[in-house]
């Protein structure tokens, strides 16, 4: 089935779409009034779809048997909040058989896309990861997922997504490696299946999300240069400070459609390069990535605490101080005032 004319045309025009994160109570289990909170949150900062059960949500709400619950969760909330179209993807992963009974249940809760996540198939070759794929997308149109191997990607090369982006229900790829080369690996399969008009390009590297966004990438195909722009972002790092993300792609959007890219806007990449720094937990491999973002939400008072489903999962030493940091030097970066005028709204 193709995504309905409405969503094609969000995706199309460039969207900012969080990844989703889980609201928790402390005893771990899932909070649906916060959950609910968030997905409010996200839409009346202006995001134009929303990206759940993704690995900002935690791939391991699976085995906590959470996955139909968060997802149904915030399938209704937009349904009943938003009055307008929405996007909303829903994370796939595991082999085979577990990620098309994944797009099954996202498809029969109102999902328009599966963000189709391949670290189940560590091992597998290059024909088998299509075959994977295309089973898949036999189920719901498909966004690949290009998730840095820190976090558990597959290392995936031209190929792969020449091969990937050939696939017929394959709507958009989030560009997530957090490597140049490997970025340019998947623009360089798109353009060479032929498919930049039709596989939209949306980044999910949270370390140069400005310069992916204003970047003119160009290959060469057939001896004619090609270009390819990101349409939006589907970030972890846009699960925080939404409302200033929107404004930042409309800035962009604006921008380039003037064809001039001042100063100003290429100094904000170095700064907002920083955010996610502490954010995502560098210094420490990202082991707290999920968990920083949570500190954020807490702080806003959208989450009650920064609690993942692996106790062993939390902050680690020294990135509370960074995130302190951060948010005292980026501050303009921020939605603080306007979360704090809605919040009791949004928690009703």
């Amino acid at each position: 089935m193709p995504l309905p004319t409405a969503i094609a045309e969000i995706l199309r025009a460039g969207a900012v779409i969080p990844a989703h994160p889980l609201a928790l109570d402390a005893r771990r289990r899932l909070d649906p009034r916060r959950q609910r909170a968030l997905t409010r949150y996200y839409l009346d900062a202006g995001a134009g779809g929303l990206a759940v059960g993704v690995h900002a949500t935690q791939f391991a709400i699976r085995e906590a048997g959470l996955l139909e619950p968060v997802l149904r969760n915030a399938a209704a909330t937009a349904a009943d909040w938003a009055g307008r179209p929405v996007a909303l993807i829903a994370g796939l992963s595991g082999r085979t058989e577990q990620a098309l009974a994944e797009a099954r249940l996202a498809a029969g809760l109102g999902y328009h896309a599966g963000l189709l996540s391949l670290g189940a198939m560590k091992g597998s070759d290059t024909a088998a990861l299509i075959e994977h794929c295309a089973a898949v997308a036999a189920e719901m149109p498909l966004v690949g997922f290009y998730l840095q191997p820190a976090v558990g990607g597959l290392p995936l090369g031209v190929e792969f997504w020449t091969r990937f982006a050939a696939l017929d229900n394959v709507v958009a790829v989030k560009v997530a490696p957090f490597n140049r080369y490997r970025t340019l690996d998947v623009v360089r399969g798109v353009v060479e299946a032929g498919a930049e008009e039709r596989v939209l390009l949306y980044t999910g590297n949270d370390d140069h999300i400005l310069l992916d966004l204003v970047t003119p990438f160009t290959v060469m195909r057939a001896g004619k240069p090609v270009g390819v722009r990101f349409r939006g972002g589907l970030l972890g790092h846009w699960s925080v400070w939404v409302k200033g993300a929107v404004a930042l792609l409309e800035r962009c959007r604006g921008a380039v459609r003037a064809g001039r890219i001042d100063a100003d806007l290429l100094a904000l990449d170095s700064r907002i390069t920083d955010c996610n720094a502490a954010f995502f937990d560098v210094a420490n491999d990202f082991r707290g990535c999920i968990a920083g973002c949570h500190e954020v939400l807490r702080r806003q008072g959208l989450l009650e605490g920064i609690w993942c489903l692996d106790p062993a999962e939390g902050l680690s030493p020294g990135q509370k101080e960074e995130i302190d940091r951060v948010c005292r030097q980026h501050g303009d970066l921020a939605d603080d005032a306007f979360v704090a005028a809605n919040l009791s709204r949004w928690l009703d």
